[in-house]
């Protein structure tokens, strides 16, 4: 990339918390955040919003009467935004653009339209509009009085870290001068967890991790859905009040051999990663956050096109799918304010149940990677200056 991109603000509604000291704080903790809850008629393993954040989207869709129709990946992801705006110092009815997608959408809101349906034969008149995807960003841009573009996409699990090469693309074609990016998910539902069960890759285990994210010795998959919502702020070139810079972008999108894995090598991983350092030094990576849903083919792939890519001298590796779930759509961007707070802090944050790695002694470039259903996989390059 010629030019760097500042990160200005980021912020997240998410199981690990809303205030970055907070979340920071539940990093530091070794336990997971996982635990069974009841979804639908059985109890599940899953990763919920804590107690105070639920309180906050109650009262977010009782503030106006517009509000009440809209789905919970709408409103995590109007009260992620609204931080987001007020830590990067920008203001509401400001010149920027919008770019929050999902994998899943209106996820909760969906079904219950579609089970009235299938009760009553008719549906509610708001069940169209409240449950399309571009709702989602269309809404923010009401919310905040934007005045710049407005994009919603689902492009699976790596949506997130594709709204960074979106924003990006529109900052470098001086189309826009700063772009909202994220993504959100509010995916705990029992129709959701009965797909992934029947893909045989959901964790049923009465395990301290229910989730063996990164575990390259487990012998069954152990993937746990999360929810939340995650955003930052871009904008081009140096900032005073920049908290990292995005100084390199790789994607790449396999011939799949089938429709929900990637190949044993993970052939797109090892092209966006590197298509993302095409201008770095390997040796300068400190870490890489991965993508690790916890499956084992998931997982297993994604270190071995690590370690094509990178030979003997591995980066620090890490995933935070053990603690949190995997969130679809909102993961990368959670993955990326992981890397921002890594930097920030100066602490690498591992797998408390993963070998030993050996420690850099300073934490400068982190590297992201999100991947999803259609092998299209996507890596960022996250530099303290």
């Amino acid at each position: 990339m010629s030019q760097k991109i500042a990160i200005t603000a980021f912020s997240s509604i998410s199981p690990l918390g809303n205030s970055p000291d907070e979340i920071w704080k539940n990093y530091l903790k070794p336990e997971t955040l996982i635990s069974k809850r009841d979804i639908g008629n059985s109890e599940v393993l899953v990763a919920q919003l804590p107690l105070d954040l639920k309180n906050k989207i109650a009262d977010l869709k009782n503030s106006e009467s517009k509000y009440k129709h809209l789905d919970d990946s709408v409103l995590y992801a109007i009260l992620a935004s609204r931080q987001a705006i007020e830590n990067s110092g920008w203001k509401k009815g400001d010149d920027f653009g919008i770019n929050i997608g999902s994998s899943r959408g209106a996820t909760q809101l969906f079904e219950k339209h579609f089970e009235e349906f299938l009760q009553t034969g008719k549906t509610n008149t708001l069940a169209s509009p409240s449950t399309t995807l571009g709702n989602i960003s269309s809404w923010i841009a009401h919310d905040l009085n934007s005045q710049g573009p407005e994009i919603s996409h689902s492009i699976t699990c790596s949506t997130g870290l594709h709204a960074v090469l979106n924003g990006v693309a529109w900052l470098r074609s001086e189309m826009a001068n700063k772009f909202l990016v994220g993504g959100s998910e509010a995916p705990l539902t029992a129709f959701t967890i009965a797909q992934m069960n029947a893909l045989k890759i959901y964790s049923k285990s009465e395990d301290e991790f229910p989730c063996r994210a990164f575990d390259m010795e487990k012998t069954k998959n152990s993937m746990v859905l999360g929810e939340g919502a995650s955003v930052i702020c871009l904008e081009i070139g140096h900032k005073e009040n920049a908290l990292a810079y995005i100084e390199g972008l790789g994607f790449a999108t396999e011939i799949l051999e089938h429709s929900i894995s990637i190949s044993a090598e993970a052939k797109c991983f090892q092209k966006s990663m590197k298509m993302a350092l095409k201008d770095t030094n390997f040796d300068e990576i400190d870490a890489i956050v991965m993508h690790a849903p916890g499956t084992l083919k998931g997982d297993s792939s994604e270190l071995k096109a690590i370690e094509i890519v990178f030979g003997e001298n591995l980066p620090m590796l890490t995933t935070n799918k053990w603690k949190i779930g995997h969130t679809f759509g909102a993961s990368g961007m959670l993955n990326i304010e992981m890397a921002i707070l890594m930097i920030q802090q100066q602490q690498f944050i591992g797998v408390p149940y993963a070998k030993a790695q050996k420690e850099r002694t300073s934490i400068k470039k982190i590297l992201v990677n999100a991947v999803g259903f259609g092998g299209n996989a996507v890596s960022v390059l996250i530099s303290k200056s």
